[in-house]
């Protein structure tokens, strides 16, 4: 079933996946998950991939990448990761983004009493929610989200400010689960330091193999201060660059806890412009491996060269993220098309073939393999993978193809 734009265009230019209906977009949906550990409704912000496709191509499996402080971040990463992976930078992941009910008291590590100027007595009062707020994710919202949906075994945490605090926290003390973090300028100076010396001893005894972590460092440097002077000052006001900066300086020189890490000081960001700017670079680095370079030699071989380099990609990408990725039945039901059309059916057969060991629940992959035998005037093929497809699902369009090609 041909959905798709033309093979190259296809990797040269993103999808639009958003849903669309009443002439609206629609980037993801809102939800509420009742927490008894935490007794309180929390509002969750989710994006599925697939949008318009999702009838068509409706079963593969996405990584969920799961977001503090979400009513303030959740469209810009949701656009950030359309637009990255339909360039195949990075994968197509589910979305949930986390609303706040006290924030103070979901993203702070330990109970802790007044440290001005950050923290008054007030604030302070309700302080030492991170285990809570953990206990509630691996008991109530991993499983509410993985029954609801499909998903794979890698998780992300990303957090800024406290939620970079929270993100350290996890990562160091709750390593378990995820398998991706993104600290972005994360409030080290918790508890008058006490918490990022806690970290140090950690992450210098234990070992993180397996494990991504990427910190952003905001500018939030006084006028009369440089990156290089500010790490002898012993003022309040810099103790929030300085606990990063020594946080940084320790992961660095810990390389035998195996944590694949990198961090990157951002001189023109402050601390409130730096999320978009850092999720972008963790992206990035995080998922090296994951872009599909194509090329013209590709799309103009003859054999099997083509198809067969897209599946030893997915091989390296499926051992580098610890599960197995199959190329995506969208982008492979696209290639098989576009080389059927230019009549090179050994490659187009092998396509579709593709997506049939993948995706066998999909009526789509039937369907297309029935376009193929029809192209080859394989009747007797093409009624059979019809007939399939339409065992999974009842849509005209195949229905149409069959009853064609079943006429006396």
């Amino acid at each position: 079933m041909r959905k798709s734009l033309i093979a190259l265009l296809l990797i040269i230019i993103p999808l639009v996946t958003m849903a669309q209906t009443d002439n609206k977009i629609t980037i993801g949906a809102i939800e509420k998950i009742q927490s008894k550990i935490l007794n309180e409704d929390r509002e969750l912000r989710i994006y599925v991939p697939n949008g318009n496709s999702a009838q068509i191509f409706s079963k593969q499996k996405y990584p969920v990448l799961y977001l503090l402080d979400g009513e303030a971040h959740f469209n810009s990463v949701v656009g950030m990761m359309e637009q990255l992976s339909a360039n195949t930078i990075m994968p197509e992941m589910i979305i949930v983004g986390i609303s706040n009910t006290s924030r103070m008291r979901d993203l702070s590590p330990t109970q802790v009493e007044v440290d001005l100027p950050m923290l008054d007595a007030e604030a302070a009062k309700n302080t030492g929610g991170n285990a809570n707020l953990f206990a509630f994710m691996e008991k109530e919202l991993f499983p509410y989200i993985e029954k609801k949906y499909q998903t794979a075994p890698y998780r992300m945490l990303i957090g800024h400010s406290l939620g970079g605090l929270t993100v350290i926290n996890a990562m160091v003390n709750y390593t378990s689960l995820f398998n991706a973090y993104v600290a972005i300028d994360p409030s080290m100076w918790w508890d008058k330091m006490k918490f990022l010396k806690d970290c140090k001893v950690k992450l210098a005894q234990n070992k993180f193999d397996k494990i991504d972590l990427y910190l952003g460092i905001a500018n939030t440097l006084d006028p009369n201060m440089t990156i290089e002077t500010v790490e002898k000052d012993t003022t309040k006001n810099s103790d929030h660059i300085r606990s990063i900066l020594a946080l940084d300086k320790h992961l660095k020189a810990n390389a035998q806890n195996q944590l694949n890490y990198k961090s990157k000081y951002y001189p023109d960001d402050s601390h409130n412009s730096l999320p978009l700017i850092a999720e972008y670079d963790a992206f990035r680095f995080f998922f090296g491996f994951f872009k599909l370079d194509l090329t013209m030699e590709d799309f103009m071989s003859e054999g099997l060269s083509f198809p067969q380099k897209i599946e030893k990609h997915f091989e390296n990408v499926s051992t580098k993220m610890g599960y197995t990725i199959p190329p995506s039945e969208g982008i492979v039901n696209s290639l098989g098309y576009e080389v059927l059309g230019q009549k090179k059916f050994n490659q187009a057969e092998y396509f579709f073939k593709m997506n049939v060991k993948n995706y066998p629940e999909s009526f789509n992959v039937y369907d297309s393999l029935g376009d193929y035998y029809v192209a080859i005037a394989d009747k007797p093929n093409a009624i059979i993978n019809f007939k399939k497809a339409l065992s999974l699902k009842d849509y005209p369009e195949t229905k149409a193809k069959l009853e064609l090609l079943q006429k006396p």
